[in-house]
């Protein structure tokens, strides 16, 4: 891929099954949960300020997004319906969580597991 980053051509959000759909001008889509995306939110809320300081999330397996306002022409702003909204999702973010998707996923998992935490099972989990 060359330097430049690619922009979605098309966001559709799917309510019912709460996944985000990303199309982008590179030729890649993926399909991107509510709770994946609320899980690796790029705010320093979930992030931290600095290496280290990331907040493992939990119970976030039904969480659905109530809101997605453009944030200039390099990023969305998602609001979610657990309260959580100061992510600002940038294209090259949003691509690299779709490229990435399922290490990001297995760490999280793994996070969760060496946390003692039980994720509850929905009916469809993450895909892209």
């Amino acid at each position: 891929m060359s330097d430049k980053t690619a922009r979605p051509t098309e966001i559709k959000l799917h309510q019912r099954s709460r996944v985000l759909e990303l199309h982008f001008d590179d030729g890649f889509e993926c399909n991107l949960t509510c709770e994946y995306l609320r899980v690796h939110s790029p705010s320093a809320e979930v992030q931290g300020h600095g290496p280290g300081q990331e907040v493992l999330q939990l119970g976030k397996e039904d969480v659905g997004i109530e809101q997605i306002t453009p944030s200039g022409n390099y990023a969305i702003k998602i609001a979610f319906d657990d309260g959580h909204d100061s992510g600002i999702f940038t294209w090259q973010y949003l691509h690299g969580l779709g490229v990435n998707y399922e290490h990001n996923w297995q760490v999280y998992l793994d996070k969760l597991a060496a946390a003692g935490h039980q994720r509850k099972q929905r009916a469809s989990g993450p895909k892209q």
